[in-house]
């Protein structure tokens, strides 16, 4: 791509599309998860490939908890083949995974794979792939506002120590550099409930490309697109 030294540290992909892919070409919806799973693995190499540090993916959401027993189900078992399937490559990739979201509302084998590719990943340096997994930033916010309020309350903390700083310490995101480029496909033009305090200055790049169809020579383009703007953060 041009412009290679205008790389972001930090890109957010909101993963949107696969079941309309699938429902284009006939297929279940779940052949749509499938093969977001390759453009999961595409991006990754993408990312890693461009200098990208940080690769954020929206890939399941506490609104998604709303649909059919049947998806859910399914995407939790993609999930934990996924697992499975990939860690050998990430650890070779030099890929280290976070989880960001809610934990508690996993299955325990949910949560052991999730667990388990933390952990294998760890000494990844390459590339931090962040998974927001039943993660809801209004929620996340809501949390935050409670641990700071009970640090107040309990005169852990005085009123006037409270920052943006404070704030951004206490969500899920606390150790991870916020996004500077927002990736939202299928045409959706909104931010769904993803990110909302850490986007604040982030560029946003929509593209009509479903997910199963955004492959490396996609995530090119999206940097190209990048690379072509300013960044003011509200100067001149």
């Amino acid at each position: 791509m041009g412009n290679t030294e205008r790389i972001p540290t930090h890109i957010a992909i909101i993963m949107d599309g696969n079941g309309r892919w699938a429902k284009a070409l006939g297929k279940e919806r779940y052949e749509g998860h499938l093969e977001g799973v390759n453009s999961v693995r595409e991006c990754i190499k993408a990312a890693r490939r461009n200098g990208v540090k940080y690769l954020t993916l929206y890939a399941f959401s506490t609104e998604n908890w709303g649909r059919p027993i049947e998806e859910v189900n399914a995407l939790m078992e993609l999930f934990c083949k996924s697992v499975i399937a990939e860690t050998p490559e990430l650890i070779k990739q030099g890929v280290k995974v976070v989880m960001i979201g809610r934990r508690d509302r996993f299955s325990e084998r949910v949560c052991s794979h999730l667990q388990q590719i933390e952990h294998d990943t760890a000494a990844g340096e390459d590339l931090t792939l962040v998974l927001a997994f039943d993660y809801s930033s209004r929620d996340e916010i809501t949390t935050a506002v409670k641990s700071i309020a009970q640090k107040v309350a309990s005169g852990q903390m005085a009123l006037e120590d409270i920052s943006e700083h404070t704030i951004a310490q206490s969500l899920y995101t606390a150790s991870i550099p916020d996004p500077d480029f927002i990736i939202r496909t299928s045409g959706e033009c909104r931010l769904s409930n993803f990110l909302l305090w850490q986007a604040s200055y982030a560029e946003m790049y929509f593209t009509p490309v479903m997910w199963p169809d955004f492959k490396q020579e996609q995530f090119d383009k999206a940097l190209e697109a990048y690379a072509s703007r300013e960044r003011r953060y509200g100067k001149l």
